[in-house]
């Protein structure tokens, strides 16, 4: 009920800024374009925003033959906690990191990168699976996955913006100018706000569901710890619009992406699941 009423939220507040983009681009007209636009965008994203994700960063569905380790810990955690097996999927970046997608548990799937397989041992990587298998239970990953679709578009439609400003002329009019100016630079940063505001808190409680999942809140403690330097040193191309829905920050050490984090502090993390012992 509660993650409906986020969703439901999160849409209204993203199309939201989509129109104000349009108008700001196109005037009514272009707000009743970015309208049509929206509703597309809102159905599509519920149906197919986890394949999008997963195409963007190039994921490659694996099976039990293809990836044994990583998918026979996947099938361990979900007999364990009862839930339908999802999907599995590896990214080959050096970054070590995790992320799971899908709009229910029914259709869901968990990635990983190689470079986080490599960093991780058996237990710490149970660890990490099992919480991204919690987002999956939790029905985080719907809200995560629409998030990013459109808060993806948002940023691209700011660019144009940017773009229309060189181009477009509209140099009698220069309120309209200033506005576009105005949207081209905060729309990207609010949709970046209204992901943190969901993102922050859905961390804490995967955590804490993902260690009582594996039975080893420590090992998941030492997985964000060996994370959180590897992400700094073993840097992606990773869309910012996205970040959210990696275990940890992918974007630790962009100095100006960081000041929007769209995760919580790792100490505190960290903090959190030593008090579990």
């Amino acid at each position: 009920m509660m993650n409906g009423i986020r969703t439901t939220l999160l849409l209204a507040s993203l199309t939201g800024l989509m129109l104000l983009i349009g108008g700001a681009l196109g005037g009514r007209g272009g707000m009743m374009i970015a309208l049509l636009f929206s509703l597309v965008m809102n159905m599509g994203t519920y149906w197919y925003s986890d394949k999008i994700v997963l195409k963007m960063y190039k994921a490659k569905e694996v099976t039990a033959a293809e990836a044994p380790a990583l998918y026979g810990i996947v099938r361990g955690l979900v007999d364990r906690a009862n839930m339908p097996m999802p999907k599995v999927y590896i990214v080959d970046t050096p970054m070590p990191n995790a992320f799971a997608t899908g709009r229910d548990p029914q259709h869901a799937a968990v990635a990983a990168t190689t470079g986080i397989m490599k960093i991780l041992d058996k237990d710490e990587l149970e660890a990490v699976m099992a919480h991204e298998l919690a987002h999956v239970k939790n029905r985080d990953t719907l809200i995560s996955s629409v998030a990013a679709t459109i808060a993806g578009v948002i940023t691209f439609m700011a660019s144009m913006a940017q773009w229309s400003l060189i181009f477009g002329g509209r140099d009698d009019d220069a309120g309209n100018i200033v506005g576009v100016i105005a949207m081209a630079i905060l729309a990207p940063i609010a949709a970046m706000i209204i992901q943190m505001a969901i993102s922050r808190s859905r961390e804490f409680g995967a955590d804490a569901s993902g260690a009582q999942l594996c039975g080893r809140p420590m090992a998941l403690a030492s997985a964000l710890a060996k994370l959180e330097g590897g992400a700094a040193r073993a840097q992606a191309d990773v869309n910012p619009s996205t970040a959210h829905m990696f275990i940890v920050n992918p974007l630790k050490g962009k100095k100006l992406a960081s000041l929007f984090s769209t995760h919580p502090a790792t100490e505190e993390r960290i903090a959190r699941l030593s008090a579990m012992r």
